[in-house]
């Protein structure tokens, strides 16, 4: 349920109805915008009396929420969120492209990518230093040394970092050297790690399962939204159906549902999506035109010689010339680049 304070409501008002909802047991959360206050209450499992709260001075009406999501509901809060990153604002007027490695190989491979993705514009640096694979056999990933590296870039560059986290305890670790802990879609539920990075307060990159719903997205968020963490970024990253021409569907759809149900900025991730690198600049496009947040591009010096992923990787000039492409679609849909 959510409490709408009326419009001259004071502050005093508004912390004696907050009182008085905690004294039922339950939690508060506060959204203010620029014409009035909207108290959120996770309930305890009892009904509340919505007439009691209604008769309380200032406020203006309660609303049931029917949804499961509740946090991550834009009728729980109303306005966008923007999740800063340093100089970056995610979920802004801004269009946030993050690019980068599939995974980190090396030194001098990262070294390249990263600059020649903030050459050409991009705001964040990605790449997996952990890497979740279908084979045991394929590369995992330089794990440790590979966020050393990702910190030498990020001193090197400016550039905020991204990449993966897959297990509870790696999140200290892998917090000392990311600025955005990122939880794959093969981890999408893994309950204990969206607890964790929950109680991280870092913010978060949520990638959508190979497999769930839009509302099992939300739901995830949930976990992270629960433990006061208000930084998520929602990804599409493509989705599994029975079609075989693409790695995965993208689905563009998701994007203005997610922004019609939730407040939390969403970015898409074309390179996973289709699976092809041809694919990627139309999709980045459409993505953009759909109303995303941001871009998630796999962007390699050598794609042919890549580790992780080569055939949906773009070259350092295909991206620079993705970016000049952008610019005017961002602009059609009043967004800047």
């Amino acid at each position: 349920m959510i409490v709408i304070m009326k419009q001259d409501a004071t502050s005093a008002q508004i912390a004696n109805v907050t009182a008085r909802i905690e004294q039922l047991g339950c939690q508060v959360h506060l959204s203010e915008g620029e014409e009035r206050t909207i108290i959120g209450i996770i309930g305890n499992g009892r009904p509340l009396d919505r007439e009691q709260i209604e008769r309380m001075v200032g406020v203006e009406r309660t609303v049931p929420i029917l949804r499961p999501f509740k946090l991550a509901s834009r009728d729980f809060h109303p306005q966008d969120t923007v999740v800063p990153i340093n100089s970056v604002q995610i979920g802004s007027k801004q269009l946030i492209v993050m690019a980068g490695p599939c995974a980190v190989e090396s030194q001098d491979q990262l070294l390249e990518a990263a600059h020649a993705v903030k050459e050409a514009g991009a705001h964040v640096l990605r790449g997996g230093a952990f890497k979740p694979r279908t084979s045991p056999y394929s590369f995992q990933g330089l794990g440790e040394e590979g966020l050393r590296l990702l910190s030498k870039a990020r001193e090197e560059t400016g550039l905020p970092v991204v990449t993966e986290v897959m297990d509870p305890q790696q999140v200290p670790l892998v917090t000392t050297h990311s600025d955005i802990l990122q939880v794959g879609a093969r981890n999408m539920q893994n309950y204990a790690l969206l607890h964790a990075v929950g109680r991280a307060q870092r913010p978060v990159l949520l990638k959508r399962g190979m497999m769930s719903t839009v509302e099992e997205l939300l739901m995830a968020a949930e976990y992270i939204l629960s433990h006061g963490n208000d930084r998520v970024i929602l990804c599409e990253r493509g989705i599994r159906t029975f079609e075989s021409y693409t790695r995965n569907t993208l689905d563009i759809s998701a994007v203005p549902l997610l922004k019609q149900l939730s407040h939390l900025p969403v970015i898409v991730d074309p390179s996973h999506g289709t699976g092809k690198w041809e694919l990627v600049e139309p999709m980045s496009r459409a993505a953009v035109a759909a109303g995303a947040d941001g871009l998630l591009i796999e962007v390699h010096p050598y794609p042919e010689k890549a580790l992780s992923d080569g055939a949906q990787s773009l070259k350092p000039d295909r991206f620079a010339a993705l970016m000049r492409d952008l610019r005017p679609v961002a602009e059609a849909v009043g967004r800047t680049l």
